[in-house]
């Protein structure tokens, strides 16, 4: 039989709409154009920006005799694992909940690796559990999920009339849903929507979990990003393994592409938080050889260097503290450009409430503008954003925000008088 046709059926799967923005955005050749789709920070010149903590870290890597691009072990760099488990979790927190017997902490190929391995792993031991994702949710979520064979649902999450959360139908799906699902929640910073539930919101969110016997999937992906402290944008993923202690396992998805801007670098790690029992404690090694079996056949193991960047950051005290400068010097930008985009838009006297966007927090805005309007925002004013209205606010800075918030005010018009025509 021939093999010359085998492939000549194959759909053509679509590119990525986010990365395809970046894609329209450079070939546009208009001089004034803004860039609201990459979720990655610019300064406010527009241009990526290296940590001053990470500038310290590398010098410090390159002047150790000892520094080596070799294999690292399976489950990761272990002073990078043991630090970003800190992180987490606070050396404290570990201490007060029993967590160094059942903590389990494995390298992975950032956040959307993360994902991965927990996916990997649930979907071998735990095959028939449904995933519910919040409506909407970050694209990639679904993909990932249902690429290793599992199911998923979505739960209510944003309301688009009045741009806030829809908790108590949110509230409804926990309770409705088949006894031990598991719920993938964003820690902080919510992604499309920038949308958190607030902190008695997040003790009956988890509350509801643990009477139904859920299991909590947290992805935190923005962690001292989104407020500019570690501690206050943990506190969802604290409480949820505090209350389900006795209840069940909490898996934790961590990336430090944003809070150290290691995009490209790719540096994360998978939690698994057992839950705190005899036979759990024993099974933690057979649980920790599984994931060690999956990263073995997929990758073999974790690159190295952002590993030792991140880890370097969090072993010395002086750039940790910078670090910490660092997150609230792109926390607080952002939040000034929320600040400013609302203003204008006030000032224009923009039809419609645009508080919303100074109510969420983090890198993204879900603004409520149409795919229609965002369509003519490209065309008409070079402002590229997602087709759901989801504005990278890291895109902003005191050069263009005003030509935004005017772009945006003349898409909002034109359709507004389109209405009522």
């Amino acid at each position: 039989m021939s093999q010359l046709n085998l492939f000549n059926n194959v759909e053509a799967f679509p590119p990525d709409a986010l990365f395809n923005i970046g894609q329209r955005y450079q070939k546009d050749s208009r001089d004034k154009k803004v860039d609201l789709g990459i979720g990655a920070y610019r300064d406010d010149n527009g241009k990526p920006w290296v940590l001053p903590s990470v500038k310290l870290s590398e010098t410090k890597l390159h002047n150790d005799p000892s520094f080596n691009h070799e294999y690292m072990p399976i489950l990761g760099f272990k002073k990078f694992t043991t630090g970003a488990g800190k992180v987490m979790f606070d050396t404290k927190f570990i201490e007060k909940e029993s967590l160094s017997n059942r903590l389990i902490s494995v390298q992975s190929v950032s956040g959307t690796g993360a994902l991965h391995l927990a996916a990997k792993f649930l979907s071998t031991f735990l095959p028939g559990r449904k995933i519910y994702l919040s409506d909407p949710t970050w694209a990639n979520h679904k993909a990932i999920f249902e690429g290793v064979n599992l199911i998923t649902s979505t739960y209510p999450y944003w309301d688009p009339e009045t741009k806030s959360l829809r908790f108590e139908s949110f509230i409804q799906a926990i309770k409705d849903a088949k006894e031990g699902s598991v719920f993938v929640l964003h820690a902080c910073a919510h992604n499309p929507t920038g949308l958190d539930p607030s902190k008695g919101q997040w003790k009956e969110i988890i509350n509801e979990i643990k009477l139904k016997n859920h299991i909590v999937l947290f992805d935190s992906a923005y962690q001292g990003f989104a407020s500019g402290s570690l501690v206050n944008d943990a506190f969802a993923v604290r409480l949820g393994v505090q209350e389900l202690r006795n209840v069940a396992p909490v898996f934790v998805c961590q990336s430090f592409a944003k809070n150290v801007g290691m995009y490209g670098e790719r540096v994360g790690c998978c939690h698994l938080v057992l839950p705190d029992t005899e036979s759990n404690i024993k099974a933690r090694d057979s649980v920790e050889s599984q994931f060690a079996k999956i990263i073995r056949t997929e990758i073999s193991t974790s690159p190295c260097y952002g590993a030792k960047i991140v880890a370097t950051i969090l072993e010395d005290p002086k750039l940790t503290a910078q670090w910490h400068e660092d997150m609230v010097t792109m926390s607080s930008r952002i939040s000034l450009m929320r600040h400013k985009l609302r203003d204008f838009l006030v000032e224009l006297k923009t039809p419609g409430n645009w508080d919303h966007i100074v109510e969420q927090c983090g890198m993204f805005s879900f603004t409520g503008l149409t795919p229609e309007m965002v369509e003519r925002l490209e065309i008409n004013h070079a402002v590229y954003m997602a087709k759901n209205g989801r504005a990278s606010i890291a895109g902003l800075n005191e050069h263009n925000v005003r030509y935004t918030a005017e772009a945006i005010d003349e898409v909002v018009r034109h359709f507004q008088t389109q209405s009522r025509l």
